[in-house]
């Protein structure tokens, strides 16, 4: 029985092939630069025209890919701004030698895709899919320690990177004093390391380290062990300050009242004084009655006229009239008048 077997050229050697290998998913760091690989080799039934493709593969199966950069005829070809805004270009200047290799200059979470590189010269045809995760390295880390790195009392380190591409990983470990104790636990997502029970022999440098992908950060800090302060002494010294307090609150008390007391005597003396020193109400004018009193109380003055004393014959009395009180006069000085003529009808003088 004859076995069948296929047809076979003597001396067939398989088509174009991409020889580029490496992962299929490469992390970087963001600002580094990369070469995704894209060599390939020809045979002599490859015959056609050379054509060079790279894309981005779309997430979705149901959209079309988009295309950045190509090679046909000798002429390289720059499909939209898309490549131009991510900085793309081939990595050498002829691609039809062999390496038709993606240059990315700068790199940048933008970047983060999957990219197909597609060489074709009829019938060979080959592709090879690479997919770039762009990551940013942790920042420096902030350590600090938790609690009063008091001997006997739990102390917690801390550490914490501000920015970077999750996951993180924290590790801490002494510098030089040796491995960090069992009784001491840290956590590597938290970057928390906590002493339950301190002591002198912890003291020392810690260092912290944060990793993640594409790089590593750290951070170093000074653990020390203090003492525990004397209780009684802290007692005492609240209960003394509090009286100091209670004491100085009493004095300002004291000294507000005194100047309120005092402020209180002045406005009253001067209050006093105001009234002391405001004259007496001016007198009204005299009213019709009390100059009708003042007309009664007027008396009558004689003043004799003619020679000799008073009670004479030929003598005649002058009566005036004079309000208030008659004074005598110092010395008397005699008149000289005429005689008085009486009138005999109505015995008045004329």
């Amino acid at each position: 029985m004859a076995s069948s077997r296929g047809c076979e050229r003597p001396g067939y050697t398989q088509g174009l092939q991409v020889t580029s290998t490496g992962p299929l998913l490469v992390l970087k760091a963001e600002g580094e630069g990369l070469i995704l690989g894209c060599g390939y080799t020809l045979s002599p039934f490859d015959s056609g025209d050379l054509d060079i493709e790279w894309s981005l593969v779309s997430p979705d199966a149901t959209k079309k890919d988009r295309m950045l950069l190509s090679y046909s005829g000798g002429i390289e070809y720059v499909h939209g701004d898309a490549a131009l805004s991510l900085g793309l270009r081939f990595a050498t200047p002829d691609p039809s030698r062999g390496d038709a290799s993606l240059s990315v200059a700068a790199l940048s979470p933008a970047h983060s895709a999957t990219y197909q590189c597609k060489v074709k010269k009829s019938p060979g045809v080959d592709t090879r899919k690479v997919s770039l995760v762009v990551m940013v390295k942790p920042s420096v880390p902030k350590c600090w320690v938790e609690g009063g790195q008091l001997q006997g009392e739990a102390v917690a380190l801390h550490c914490q990177s501000a920015r970077g591409s999750a996951p993180f990983t924290y590790s801490w470990r002494r510098e030089s004093e040796g491995p960090i104790p069992d009784t001491a636990t840290q956590d590597c997502v938290t970057g928390e390391l906590r002493i339950r029970n301190h002591s002198q022999s912890l003291a020392g440098f810690y260092l912290c380290e944060v990793n993640n992908a594409v790089g590593a950060e750290r951070c170093r800090i000074n653990l020390q062990a203090n003492k525990p302060p004397n209780r009684a002494a802290v007692i005492v010294g609240t209960v003394v300050g509090s009286l100091l307090l209670i004491l100085i609150l009493l004095l300002f008390i004291g000294l507000l009242y005194w100047k309120a007391s005092g402020r209180f005597r002045h406005e009253k003396e001067f209050s006093n004084e105001i009234r002391e020193d405001v004259p007496p109400p001016e007198s009204r004018p005299a009213s019709r009655h009390s100059s009708r009193t003042v007309r009664q109380h007027q008396r009558a003055t004689y003043i004799p006229v003619g020679g000799g004393g008073g009670g004479g014959v030929g003598g005649t009395e002058v009566s005036s009239l004079s309000e208030g009180p008659t004074h005598p006069p110092s010395c008397s000085t005699p008149v000289k008048s005429k005689p008085v003529e009486y009138d005999d009808r109505n015995g008045k003088a004329v």
